[in-house]
């Protein structure tokens, strides 16, 4: 695997680590896509560095169990207007 691939998903965990991040907003913030972030957090970052991904995982089950909520929320803001 290229050195820059290993050192983005590095990246991305501790960026997630630190600001408890969804995919969505890593994604964004690295400018790249969505699938990228989930296959370098999920496939790669195991084989990289299992203490990071041991973290990371916490975080992306959370916000899987939160993900509905934020959708109803949006929802709410998009028609309410608040």
């Amino acid at each position: 695997m290229p050195e820059r691939i290993e050192k983005r998903a590095c990246e991305l965990a501790v960026y997630m680590i630190e600001t408890g991040a969804t995919v969505r907003a890593a994604a964004q913030h690295f400018g790249i896509s969505k699938s990228t972030v989930h296959k370098d957090l999920s496939c790669r970052l195991p084989r990289i560095h299992d203490g990071l991904y041991q973290q990371v995982r916490k975080i992306l089950d959370l916000n899987k169990q939160e993900r509905h909520i934020r959708g109803g929320m949006a929802t709410r803001r998009k028609y309410k207007g608040d």
